[in-house]
């Protein structure tokens, strides 16, 4: 049975990392789960930072995300949120989803926000997703050469090679699995 992970809205922005994410769950390496909330804020946070970007456009890839993975979608976990305890009450939902749909990891750039003791007592933890992806990636050291090549593979205006790949990581804050993609080609 594959790891059910929880994709906190910070790891579903940046649109490289949520394509390494998206395919490795569609791989089914991982049962990835998110909420409607969650992606409420990816894409708040997109439109606000991005007004180059169409609401069509958003809307298009919000529904393809929801269609490219079975069952990803969590509901019916808002009745816990005023049971968990965070640094930051807006983080709460994050959790709360993830007990409901029984995650072992929230994958997420602000670990701080989720500290161990308080996930410690539902079996969760938060990981950054560097992190979760070198650890998935050490069974299989052909993963991310791989997944590198399906996603350069994708980009065809202008096409990407592995090196610009590598940099567009690096970029999103993901240092350690960019080196690794090149270390596998």
């Amino acid at each position: 049975m594959p790891l059910i992970v929880v994709y906190d809205a910070n790891v579903l922005y940046q649109s490289v990392l949520r394509d390494f994410l998206l395919r490795i769950a569609q791989e089914g390496l991982v049962q990835a789960k998110w909420t409607d909330r969650i992606l409420d804020e990816t894409f708040t946070a997109l439109s606000r930072n991005n007004p180059n970007l169409s609401s069509i456009a958003l809307h298009r890839t919000r529904t393809l995300m929801n269609l490219s993975i079975r069952d990803v979608l969590i509901s019916g976990h808002e009745s816990l949120i005023s049971r968990i305890e965070l640094p930051d009450a807006n983080d709460r939902h994050v959790l709360a989803a993830a007990i409901r749909c029984r995650a072992q990891v929230i994958v997420t750039f602000n670990e701080k926000d989720f500290p161990r003791e308080a996930l410690n007592a539902w079996g969760v933890r938060a990981q950054h997703p560097d992190e979760f992806l070198i650890e998935l990636f050490a069974s299989d050291s052909a993963l991310p050469a791989y997944f590198g090549q399906q996603i350069t593979s994708s980009y065809c205006n202008p096409p990407w090679t592995l090196t610009d790949l590598s940099d567009a990581l690096r970029r999103s804050a993901m240092p350690k699995l960019a080196a690794l993609l090149l270390l596998s080609a």
